[in-house]
């Protein structure tokens, strides 16, 4: 299956076509208030960690040791994915931060994460179920023999 996931600031005006809008920052974005966003939900446990967050913004790590940090952030807290991946099994998804350039922010990785997660499970829904079992069942196995 194909899944519609879009990146967007949180400053651009939400339009029809957005789909569920979630905001996916740590931090409230400045100077808005929540009525004036339609939010469908604000979800911060798929976004960087607090600590890297903040290593990144003070340009003590570059971008590509931010990345590889927070796709291992992802990859420990699988479950982090799933409201998200729900949202996109139900259509568009637009993913909000209130980042300046959100190729050089977590949107792209977080999106990146998403379609992954998204295709593994797909594709555990088309394997076939465990093989059945042909092992005779307690009441037709054969009598004791002495």
């Amino acid at each position: 299956m194909r899944y519609d996931i879009v990146l967007k600031r949180i400053y651009r005006p939400a339009a029809p076509e957005d789909g569920a809008r979630v905001l996916v920052d740590r931090l409230w974005p400045r100077g808005k208030r929540r009525e004036s966003l339609t939010l469908t939900d604000w979800y911060r446990d798929a976004s960087p960690s607090p600590g890297l967050r903040r290593q990144y913004h003070q340009q003590e790590i570059s971008f590509a040791v931010f990345a590889a940090r927070y796709r291992g952030e992802l990859r420990d807290a699988p479950d982090c994915l799933f409201p998200l991946m729900r949202h996109a099994r139900q259509g568009r998804l637009t993913l909000l931060s209130a980042a300046r350039e959100l190729d050089d922010s977590h949107l792209p990785l977080l999106r990146e994460a998403l379609l992954a997660a998204l295709q593994r499970e797909d594709a555990e829904d088309r394997e076939p179920t465990s093989p059945p079992c042909y092992a005779p069942l307690p009441s037709e196995s054969p009598p004791d023999e002495h």
